[in-house]
């Protein structure tokens, strides 16, 4: 019997592609290939400023504890198995330098395995802030790292490809985005250290178990999740040999090319990991004009919504389910390990953020934005002895809770995001902004030759409006999009001024604005926000979760064993701007929450719905 990476973690605890317009081509990549210029292009990390609010509260915390984590202990895993000294503590669980290949305990799991994605959020960070301090560790890591890189470190390693992708995305990170001068020698010696414990091509886990393996846990490197970055360090400069080897770990004889064809192959995949793989389709397509690979992402994707849950979650048991199987609603009573979120919430915000750029189409941004308010914004923060948030709960009994090992891979993802929720927040095209996510942040950037600023002030979603302020140094003409959720009702609202411009904007689309704006001109949008029940999946019709807008709804305190459709359809807020909803159910009231306002209660998202 196969032991599936979940087994062990718990031991320690389309044809959307039709409606793409034609891409436009910027230069040879390869004799016959063009690369593309995406749709919307993202704004750098240092041009959106998140104000005061959630994501910046997180974004915050966050910056500080990786700011403050031991350089020594970073790098003790890399020293140690090149035969350098290695002082500074050991930062213990799956981060550990260990010669354990047998699973005996959870330490030394995935050893150094996150050390590149602290160094890409610490630079992202410095991107975004400009703090000198974060630029200093970022070089100093990359330096202490160049020193002890070594072939040795990847000699009976379960993850070769799953270590050095995330070395990759750092590195190159480092170089981008914290002006690290030896980051890209860095890289070349991390290739020249893993490529003789690569295979020949990206396997499937299948073909990885077909193989002869010391045990399970070697059957489960990510090859086929490599060419992403590969991709981004061709693109950022590093050389030609990072191109072919993302061509040669495209991952299209069991993936990519069954999705171009709409063939639903995500039943029974590791969740993350192949959605994340939706990210080398998308780099395939932008640096190789490949349209096939775009039909893969898109049609991935697509697949995926079909089988996510409420919150915008997926892959129970970290685990992809095959439609018609009823296996999602299943695990409502089966697991607590219902979505892997730092790792899936980050694999989703890139997924989107491409899909986004890549066709303009605004229902990326209704997802990615459920994702922000029902998963990642409400997961418990990490402490310092690497103890971190792992798994959402969607168990009818459910809470919050920590992993039992440390330094998961969860605590390298976390770092990530939210260092990307500001260039999540808005787009352009050169000439127009896209205002994609309602927090409070500004965005600057120049149009037409002029500075322009644009100052977002919300309390969305928990009061369904948010308000643009437009600032220039000169009156300036230039459109401003804003995206209109699916959800909106037909009072949804859009004033200038003060002045009611457009009532009723088509929902599921981005709404022009096209104006000349002067200094203090102000945007008011008033979301007309309704209740809606999803039920789980189509075998389990009567299990219901209240989705309010963009919110889903978690009951806390005495949840009744069934309740009728119309009381759950009659939430209400207790109070304008509350994070409390109520509702009255035969003689008893209801009390609801969203996610990221639930502390130690235990709660249930999914309802048994009579009528």
């Amino acid at each position: 019997m196969k032991v599936t990476r979940r087994d062990f973690v718990k031991t320690g605890a389309a044809m959307a592609a039709a409606a793409v317009a034609a891409p436009r081509m910027r230069g040879v990549a390869l004799s016959g290939e063009k690369t593309i210029t995406p749709k919307l292009a993202a704004f750098g990390y240092g041009d959106v400023e998140l104000l005061d609010g959630p994501l910046r509260q997180q974004f915050d915390t966050n910056h500080a504890f990786y700011a403050a984590l031991d350089n020594d202990a970073l790098l003790k895993p890399y020293r140690l198995r090149a035969g350098l000294k290695a002082p500074g503590a050991d930062m213990g669980g799956w981060y550990d330098c260990t010669d354990d290949l047998d699973m005996k305990s959870s330490v030394g799991f995935a050893t150094g395995h996150s050390f590149g994605q602290y160094l890409s959020g610490l630079a992202r960070d410095y991107a975004a802030t400009g703090n000198k301090a974060t630029q200093e560790k970022v070089h100093l890591l990359v330096e202490g790292y160049a020193q002890a890189v070594s072939e040795k470190f990847y000699v009976n390693n379960r993850f070769p490809a799953y270590t050095s992708d995330k070395v990759t995305i750092g590195l190159i990170d480092a170089h981008e985005f914290a002006g690290c001068p030896v980051a890209f020698k860095a890289l070349d010696l991390t290739m020249d250290a893993v490529d003789g414990h690569l295979p020949e091509k990206a396997l499937s886990r299948d073909e990885q178990y077909a193989r002869p393996h010391r045990n399970d846990s070697f059957c489960w490197d990510e090859t086929y999740t490599l060419p992403e970055n590969l991709f981004l360090a061709y693109k950022r400069g590093a050389g030609q040999r990072y191109l072919d080897k993302a061509r040669k770990f495209l991952a299209d004889d069991f993936y990519f090319g069954p999705l171009s064809e709409g063939k639903n192959v995500l039943g029974g995949k590791h969740a993350y990991s192949h959605v994340n793989a939706l990210n080398s389709a998308m780099m395939a397509y932008f640096e190789l004009g490949s349209e096939k690979h775009l039909r893969a992402a898109i049609n991935g994707f697509d697949f995926l919504r079909a089988q996510s849950f409420a919150t915008g979650g997926w892959g129970p048991d970290e685990t992809l389910r095959a439609p018609g199987s009823g296996e999602v609603g299943e695990s409502l009573h089966k697991t607590h390990s219902s979505f892997e979120t730092p790792c899936g919430a980050y694999g989703h915000f890139k997924i989107t953020r491409n899909l986004l750029r890549a066709t303009g189409d605004s229902r990326y941004g209704d997802s990615m934005e459920r994702v922000l308010y029902n998963t990642i914004l409400g997961v418990k923060p990490i402490q310092k002895d690497g103890s971190n948030f792992y798994y959402s709960d969607y168990n009818e009994n459910g809470s919050k809770f920590y992993h039992g090992d440390k330094w998961t891979c969860c605590s390298g993802t976390f770092a990530q995001i939210t260092a990307d929720y500001g260039i999540s927040a808005y787009f352009h095209d050169g000439a127009a902004v896209y205002v994609n996510l309602f927090v409070p942040s500004r965005v600057s950037c120049k149009l037409g030759g002029q500075q322009i600023q644009l100052t977002q002030q919300t309390r969305y979603p928990h009061v369904p409006t948010t308000s643009i302020e437009i600032s220039a140094t000169a009156p300036a003409h230039f459109p401003l999009h804003v995206r209109i959720p699916a959800w909106a009702g037909a009072k949804t609202t859009i004033a200038v001024n003060g002045r009611t411009v457009l009532t009723g904007p088509e929902p599921g689309r981005f709404v022009r604005i096209d104006r000349t704006w002067k200094r203090g001109d102000r945007v008011e949008i008033e979301f007309e926000m309704q209740t809606t029940l999803e039920a789980v999946d189509p075998e389990h019709p009567t299990l219901m979760a209240p989705v309010h807008g963009p919110l889903a709804l978690f009951s806390v305190g005495a949840i009744p064993a069934s309740i009728a459709k119309i009381d759950l359809l009659s939430i209400r807020q207790v109070a304008s701007g509350s994070t409390d909803w109520q509702t009255t159910s035969a003689d008893s009231k209801l009390i609801l929450r969203p996610f990221a306002s639930i502390g130690d209660e235990h709660y249930r998202l999914y309802l048994k719905v009579e009528g």
